[in-house]
């Protein structure tokens, strides 16, 4: 009877470099891909953030700007001259327009 010979496979020390740093590249580019995720993901939430406030204060704007005009109207102004005690001349109303 012949007894199979068991080969013994050796790996070179070239190879043991090899296969190391294919395997420390490889958890490099998994952790490199989480970090770059997540500030990706911070740099998202403050643009969200900013666009929010961006929308708060076009807001506000646009209810100031309805203030002054309600405050600025025509009929307005002509109520607080008659409860000042002044009268009304056309003739001295000045337009300046603002364009």
């Amino acid at each position: 009877m012949a007894r199979k010979k068991v080969r013994k496979v050796h790996i070179t020390k070239g190879e043991r470099l090899l296969y190391g740093t294919a395997v420390l590249c490889f958890a490099m580019t998994i952790l490199l891909k989480i970090f770059c995720g997540a500030g990706t993901q911070h740099l998202s939430m403050s643009v969200e953030k900013v666009r929010y406030e961006i929308n708060n204060q076009e807001k506000r704007n646009e209810s100031l700007t309805m203030q002054v005009n309600e405050l600025t109207s025509f009929d307005k102004i002509k109520d607080i001259v008659k409860d000042m005690g002044l009268a009304y001349n056309n003739d001295n109303i000045i337009v300046i327009n603002n364009d």
